[in-house]
Order: C-alpha cells, then sequence, then structure tokens
C-alpha cells in the first residue's frame, strides 16, 4: 500500500513538472541531486511551479 502511494506521488510530481513545461527527466534529476544540500525552508522552491534549473540549458 505504502509504495503505491510513493509511486502516486512521484508520478503525480512528474505531471506537474510536464504541465508547468518543465521535461520531468531533467526536473527530478535536478531536483534529486540538490536534494541532500538544499536548506529545509527553501523547499518549495523545487515544486514544478517555483522550479528553476541550477544550470539552465542555453
Amino acid at each position: 500500500l505504502r509504495a503505491g502511494q510513493r509511486a502516486a506521488a512521484i508520478m503525480s510530481l512528474l505531471r506537474s513538472a510536464q504541465l508547468n513545461g518543465h521535461e520531468p527527466h531533467a526536473y527530478l534529476k535536478d531536483v534529486l541531486t540538490r536534494l541532500p544540500t538544499h536548506k529545509a525552508s527553501d523547499i518549495s522552491t523545487l515544486l514544478p511551479h517555483r522550479w528553476q534549473p541550477a544550470d539552465p540549458i542555453r
């Protein structure tokens, strides 16, 4: 049951990223890379509607 709930949360996050115009794989890779060193107080900046790539593609 918990695995299904986690999977649903991840799928929802990826779909939200896609709806906000982000490539889901790039979004997830960037967020998972930043997460270990990201301040807990700034975690909302990693949500799809506020996310900006750490290294923008030119």
